[in-house]
């Protein structure tokens, strides 16, 4: 079990939970509420602060009540500026990663026995 501290923005709180993992920024997770109701929450940040007994880092999230559960999502602020659209196609994304030259394919051996 790992524990981790959460920082609620929502609410304003801080605790701590244990979890089998650390859930990931974008991630929902379901957190009891202060009147004992669990709502959904969407992780906004992770990051690892070392603990002070030791070689140990602590991880942390922060989270915000998902708008979906029936509350309004935040306006936005008047300097913020709209996302610009960075969709493109798959073929053109994974040639980002793939270089000059066509990847070969390495045959594995499988075979765990041994020779004599």
């Amino acid at each position: 079990m790992i524990e981790i501290e959460v920082q609620n923005e929502t609410h304003q709180t801080q605790f701590r939970i244990k979890a089998m993992s650390v859930p990931r920024i974008g991630e929902g997770i379901r957190l009891k509420e202060p009147d004992a109701t669990w709502a959904s929450y969407d992780v906004l940040d992770v990051w690892y602060q070392q603990a002070d007994y030791g070689e140990v880092w602590v991880p942390y999230l922060h989270v915000k009540t998902t708008p979906s559960d029936g509350h309004a999502a935040p306006a936005p602020s008047a300097g913020a500026q709209e996302m610009p659209n960075q969709a493109m196609p798959i073929a053109d994304f994974l040639a980002k990663f793939e270089g000059d030259h066509e990847h070969e394919t390495v045959k594995l051996n499988l075979d765990m026995s041994e020779e004599d």
